[in-house]
């Protein structure tokens, strides 16, 4: 390594410092999914991100998705994926290949690239140590003419839940250890009924009741962006809400500029949207002055 590169690389820890002292000791909630799952670069480049974190003192919670994976494996069982609302419509043959998916293939897979890299962790569900309390979503029918929809006021969409509680008994035993827990989000009701949940929600549930220093949102683009497409960052919740009632933030990323707000309206102290097709971007959004995303704040 030439000086200059030497000092480069000298300036970039330096900047990192102050970032690392303030975030030692903090839990940070990462809901990996898209891009960022997919390429094998940036799953590796996650995977030290994560590692790294820990290794300073942060804690990373990691909880994934993992819709495409499923979708490929029923397509495999020559099984039609149906789509009401953006939610799955699940019934138990597919709850059954969810679970598999979720729960064992990728879950593991994650665990397993944590560890390559150097760190060490553990595959759950909400099913064990009764991490995720779950109930069934029920849909408002917003198109009663649609024929291929139930034409009542209420669409049931099978085995599709919704959080009704955190159990963080078995998170607050391995935030005391070197492992990092990476949750697959199902959940299971009173009668031991299981339920696919999306793993936005599941994040944001789980940022609040460990009370999270951040929670992040790895997506497909590069953050919240303005009508002029410019990325926004710094915002608080009375701008975000504006920016929804204007309608500058609609469509498919809606519900997650919604699950980013709910966390800091309730005890998180930033969310952060942030581009998960970028290397290591869950460490330059933390430990870097620029970031590379949009982060939200309450006030």
């Amino acid at each position: 390594m030439d000086t200059k590169s030497a000092q480069e690389t000298a300036r970039v820890l330096i900047e990192a410092l102050p970032y690392i002292q303030r975030f030692s000791g903090t839990t940070v909630v990462i809901k990996y999914g898209g891009n960022a799952m997919e390429n094998d670069e940036l799953k590796n480049s996650f995977a030290r991100d994560v590692v790294m974190m820990k290794q300073v003192g942060i804690n990373p919670v990691i909880v994934h998705g993992g819709g495409p994976q499923i979708g490929d494996l029923l397509a495999r069982l020559g099984k039609e994926s149906k789509f009401v609302q953006g939610m799955r419509v699940t019934d138990q043959e597919t709850m059954d290949v969810v679970q598999m998916v979720l729960g064992g293939l990728v879950n593991k897979d994650i665990v397993n690239l944590i560890q390559h890299n150097g760190g060490q962790a553990v595959g759950l569900t909400g099913k064990d140590g009764r991490l995720i309390r779950a109930s069934k979503m029920l849909l408002k029918n917003l198109d009663a003419d649609n024929p291929e929809l139930n034409t009542s006021e209420i669409i049931d969409i099978g085995h599709v839940g919704e959080v009704r509680s955190i159990d963080t008994k078995v998170l607050d035993l391995l935030g005391g250890s070197d492992f990092i827990p990476v949750i697959a989000p199902i959940g299971v009701d009173d009668q031991g009924v299981s339920y696919n949940i999306n793993a936005d929600l599941v994040a944001g549930k789980v940022a609040e009741v460990l009370r999270a220093e951040k929670l992040i949102l790895l997506t497909n683009v590069a953050g919240l962006k303005d009508k002029e497409g410019q990325v926004l960052t710094g915002l608080t919740a009375e701008r975000v809400n504006a920016l929804i009632k204007d309608g500058t933030i609609h469509g498919g990323m809606l519900p997650k500029i919604r699950c980013a707000l709910e966390a800091v309206e309730n005890g998180v102290r930033t969310s952060h949207i942030i581009d998960g097709r970028v290397a290591h971007a869950v460490l330059l959004e933390i430990l870097t002055d620029k970031g590379v995303g949009t982060l939200i704040s309450k006030d």
